[in-house]
C-alpha cells in the first residue's frame, strides 16, 4: 500500500484487493454490498491507521484495453463516483512505479474514463464531461435560506458563496463551514439525479466558495459525511468551470486558479464543449508520503477501528 497526497489531501492507493464485476461502475456497486471488501475499506480509513478525512481507492482492472486500469474509489462513509485529486496521485503513482511510461494515463472510474497527463509540471487530468444541473435551488439552513446552483464533474456538488452563510473559506470558519456544507449536502441530496445512471445520483458534497476576483476561487468541498478537502477538489473543479463558463464568466481556454483552505492551487479550464457538457481539464501535483503494511490483532477488540468526527 502506498500514500500520497494531492494539495494536501491524502489518496491511499491498495492494488491486492480483487472486486467482482464486468465493469469499474459496477465494482464499486459490489464493494458497497461486500461485507469482506468494506471490510478492508473501514480498517484502512478509520481510527488508528486512518482518520475521519482519509481518502484511498482500490486499484482493479478497466473496463476494456484501452486504460491502463480502473479505480473504485472510497472515504470514511462508502464509496465515490470520481475523484479528481486521486486521479491525479494515481497518474503519479503510475509513471512513478513504472507501471505507465511517462505521458499519458488512461484510468476508468465509476463515473466513466478520464485522461492524465503526467510531465515534469504536474499532472493533467481530462475529466468525463461536466454540466449544470440546477441553479437557483432555495434550501432552508440553521443560517437562513441559501440558493444552491448544482453542477456535475463526475459527482454532483451544490455550490454556495461562503458569503451567503456568513462565512468565508478561512481555517478560522472550518468547523462552521463543515457543520453548514453537511446541513446542505443532506438537505439537497435527493434533488441530483443522474439523466441516464441511477448510480451516479445523489449529491456528493458541497462547494463553500469565495471569490477572490476575476477567475480565481478559493473554496472548501464538504462531501460524504462532513468530510473535508484539504485540496481545492478536483472533480468539484470541474463543477465548478461548468457553472463558471454556463454564466459566461470564464470562457473556453480561459484558466481558474482554484485555491483550497490550506492554501494550495488546482488550474482548472474548459477546453472544449459536448452534447454531454463541457469537457475540463485539472492541474495538479501529487506527492508520496509513505508505504505501509496494515495487521489487525485478532485479540484487538477495536477489530477495523472506528472514526470520531
Amino acid at each position: 500500500m502506498v500514500d500520497y497526497h494531492t494539495a494536501g489531501e491524502p489518496f491511499r492507493i491498495v492494488t491486492s484487493v480483487d472486486i467482482p464485476g464486468t465493469s469499474v461502475a459496477d465494482r464499486r456497486v459490489t464493494a458497497q454490498s461486500s461485507e469482506a471488501i468494506d471490510a478492508v475499506r473501514r480498517l484502512l480509513v478509520n481510527e488508528p491507521r486512518g482518520h475521519a478525512d482519509m481518502y484511498g481507492g482500490f486499484v482493479v482492472p478497466g473496463d476494456d484495453d484501452g486504460a491502463d486500469f480502473g479505480v473504485v474509489f472510497w472515504h470514511k462513509d462508502g464509496y465515490s463516483t470520481a475523484c479528481g485529486h486521486g486521479t491525479i496521485a494515481l497518474a503519479t503513482w503510475a509513471v512513478e512505479t513504472g507501471l505507465v511510461q511517462a505521458g499519458d494515463v488512461v484510468i476508468d472510474v465509476p463515473s466513466g474514463r478520464v485522461t492524465a497527463h503526467v510531465s515534469s509540471s504536474g499532472v493533467a487530468f481530462r475529466n468525463v464531461p461536466s454540466y449544470v444541473l440546477s441553479r437557483g435551488v432555495q434550501v432552508s439552513t440553521s443560517r437562513g435560506d441559501v440558493l444552491a446552483d448544482i453542477s456535475y464533474g463526475g459527482a454532483f456538488y451544490a455550490s454556495v458563496p461562503a458569503s451567503s452563510v456568513g462565512l468565508s473559506v478561512t481555517p478560522s470558519s472550518y468547523a462552521d463551514l463543515i457543520a453548514i456544507g453537511r446541513e446542505i449536502k443532506w438537505a439537497l441530496d435527493a434533488v441530483a439525479v443522474h439523466p441516464t445512471d441511477p448510480r451516479l445520483s445523489g449529491l456528493y458534497g458541497t462547494i463553500l466558495y469565495d471569490d477572490l476576483g476575476p477567475a480565481h476561487q478559493r473554496n472548501l468541498a464538504v462531501f460524504a459525511d462532513g468530510e473535508a478537502d484539504r485540496s481545492p477538489c478536483g472533480s468539484g473543479t470541474s463543477a465548478r468551470l461548468a457553472l463558471l463558463h454556463d454564466e459566461g464568466r470564464l470562457h473556453t481556454g480561459q484558466v481558474l486558479r482554484h485555491d483550497s483552505i490550506v492554501g494550495t492551487t488546482f488550474l482548472g479550464r474548459v477546453v472544449s464543449e459536448t452534447p454531454e457538457g463541457v469537457v475540463t481539464e485539472v492541474h495538479g501535483s501529487a506527492y508520496r508520503t509513505g508505504t505501509a503494511t496494515f495487521t489487525v490483532d485478532p485479540r484487538d477488540p477495536l477489530g477495523t477501528g472506528f472514526t470520531l468526527r
